[in-house]
């Protein structure tokens, strides 16, 4: 039987056929077609045209059954033994409403009720061109493994039936002039019956059943049984797909309400970065979800990741030359097939992905960054629906990210205000009172005959002179910008110190001369504060000191006349040994003359100089 010869008329006959059925006119095998089109009427028997009756006939059950009996008469005797089936398998087509459910449980029930080997619905691309879902039944996954990709529906029979949506039954596939072949690893197939799913009168896809048990051939009863099973189904896939797309629009709303939520309630800023990460992968069901700032040197840089692989792609740049970067940062979304084969996509981590999602987080007009939401490759396309969706989610996370920002800055506002209101009083009264305690110390000392109280008083002195040079390292601290605040290097200082207390059992001492955050340069830094990494680590492994005292000074000159800065590192400790090891020394030495400084060691603050000082310095 060809596929001309095997396929019915379209439904649009179907009124017709059914009233020659409860005429009496259609019957038996020859008259299959007549009795398929009356499966409906069994079922459901609306009223012809022009008649009186109640439209609602679950109001009255016994003229819903005269009606329903009255039609069977038509049928012939097969078909009117699987009405009950056919019946049973509406019924469970319409249970549920989970979409992969529903489709899992439609090609079951279409299995059974043709009594055939395997069953399969290919759902339709967007674009009416391919299968964006292949949903199987009668093949385990073993099988599956074998067989690899699902068809995609751009060639063979499959792809002609998206083409050409008619119901096809036929006996031999494989001698079918449209067929392609079946892929290394597929079982045998002959006995074919393909119909069209439709949801609200639009294709949404095809359901295959293939290879009908014993070795029989797919019959027209089989056939008109299908297709009004068929009809059943793509009204409950509409149900689904309605309850899929509120279920999806309210997990949206929900991660754009904890987003929102995660950058406003003041926390770490990359944390809140994170959340939107984490919250845009598990919506779009996507591999990874990744949030793009601007780049100090153009294009856009990787700063949030949330993936179940190591985030290694975190801090790579893409190039401001990408077409892909200056649409995002003209704010267009960007929506790109296959990443890895994309020629607009060049990262080094795009060989990973396929579909994905490329938005620009605008609000207002202002473009501050990108969200990126990869899938694996092989994945199914984003739907319409989710890229809608995606990009109003988008849109959200970058008006909190202005509200969060605005937040933030408000509250480095107050707290600079502060901080400025007490650095001038410090500088306006405390160190002023303190400069007058001093002269009158001073005054005191030249009056003062006795030995004694001149070198106490002398002491005294200078106790204040390192007070006042400490609460001018405050002031300089106090006034640092926003920017410099959190990564200066009197934080890094600080930090190097607390974290040798816990080993030493105590916490060294510290000075800060100058602005030292505000002179001392990035690279200047990061040597400076490995070289006090070492110099503690030496003191603790080697000096057994019960003191130890750290001074940045961003005051000095250095020998050539150039302004320097200067770590020093004092203990009382037992000093270095004679032939002891210079590892660490030489280490500090290499660090300042690769900036044009040096390191030097001496004596140390124990009594008659006992222990170590260790000098560094190098330009700003």
């Amino acid at each position: 039987m060809t596929a001309s010869d095997a396929a019915p008329t379209e439904p649009d006959d179907e009124p017709d056929e059914a009233g020659a059925a409860e005429s009496g006119t259609a019957s038996g095998a020859g008259s299959g077609r007549g009795a398929a089109g009356d499966g409906p009427r069994a079922a459901g028997d609306e009223p012809e045209e022009g008649t009186h009756e109640p439209r609602d006939e679950s109001r009255d059950p016994l003229e819903a059954a005269t009606r329903a009996t009255r039609s069977l008469q038509g049928l012939s005797t097969e078909l009117t033994a699987r009405v009950p089936q056919l019946l049973e398998a509406m019924r469970s087509v319409g249970t549920g409403l989970e979409l992969h459910t529903t489709l899992d449980r439609i090609c079951e029930t279409a299995a059974e009720l043709a009594d055939a080997r395997y069953a399969a619905i290919g759902v339709v691309d967007e674009e009416g061109r391919g299968l964006s879902d292949f949903v199987t039944h009668g093949i385990d996954e073993e099988t599956a493994a074998r067989i690899g990709h699902r068809p995609d529906g751009h060639r063979g029979l499959l792809g002609a039936l998206i083409h050409d949506p008619v119901p096809v039954m036929l006996t031999d596939l494989t001698s079918d002039p449209r067929a392609a072949g079946f892929p290394p690893g597929h079982p045998p197939m002959r006995t074919f019956l393909g119909v069209p799913i439709r949801v609200q009168g639009e294709i949404f896809g095809n359901l295959y059943l293939a290879e009908k048990r014993g070795g029989a051939q797919f019959n027209d009863y089989d056939l008109h049984m299908v297709r009004v099973l068929a009809t059943e189904a793509g009204i409950a896939i509409g149900n689904a797909r309605l309850y899929e797309a509120a279920r999806q629009r309210e997990r949206w709303i929900d991660g754009s309400v904890a987003v929102t939520t995660a950058l406003l309630s003041g926390g770490d800023a990359e944390d809140a970065l994170t959340v939107v990460a984490e919250q845009a992968r598990r919506l779009a069901d996507a591999a990874a979800g990744i949030v793009l700032l601007p780049a100090a040197e153009g294009g856009l840089e990787i700063v949030a990741v949330a993936s179940e692989r190591p985030a290694t792609a975190l801090g790579e740049v893409m190039p401001p030359e990408s077409p892909v970067i200056a649409r995002l940062l003209a704010g267009e979304p960007v929506f790109v097939a296959d990443a890895a084969t994309d020629p607009r996509v060049i990262t080094r981590s795009a060989g990973r992905y396929g579909p994905c999602m490329m938005l620009p987080l605008q609000s207002g007009g202002r473009v501050l960054g990108a969200l990126a939401t990869p899938r694996t490759r092989g994945s199914r396309q984003f739907t319409e629906a989710e890229r809608t969706l995606a990009t109003q989610f988008a849109s959200q996370a970058a008006l909190a990210l202005i509200m969060a920002e605005a937040q933030r800055d408000r509250e480095r506002l107050a707290v600079y205000e502060d901080r400025d209101r007490i650095a001038r009083d410090l500088h306006d009264l405390v160190i002023q009172r303190l400069f007058a305690t001093g002269m009158m110390l001073e005054g005191a000392q030249r009056r003062s005959r006795v030995p004694a109280v001149q070198d106490g008083v002398g002491k005294a002195v200078d106790e204040l002179d390192v007070t006042i040079q400490e609460i001018r390292t405050a002031i300089f601290a106090l006034q640092q910008g926003p920017a410099e605040a959190p990564s200066g290097l009197r934080t890094r200082v600080l930090r190097e110190i607390n974290m040798a207390a816990v080993p030493l059992g105590f916490t060294p001492g510290h000075r800060f001369l100058g602005p030292v955050d505000a002179l001392v340069g990035e690279l200047t830094g990061k040597n400076l504060i490995a070289a006090l990494r070492e110099a503690l680590s030496n003191a603790f492994r080697h000096a057994d000191a019960s003191r130890i005292d750290v001074i940045v000074d961003a005051t000095v000159k250095l020998p050539d006349g150039s302004e320097g800065v200067r770590l020093t590192v004092a203990d009382d400790g037992v000093g270095i040994p004679d032939g002891g090891r210079r590892s660490g020394l030489r280490n500090l030495a290499r660090r300042a003359e690769s900036l044009g400084g040096s390191s030097v060691c001496g004596p140390g603050i124990g009594e008659d100089g006992r222990g170590t000082t260790v000098r560094w310095e190098a330009p700003l």
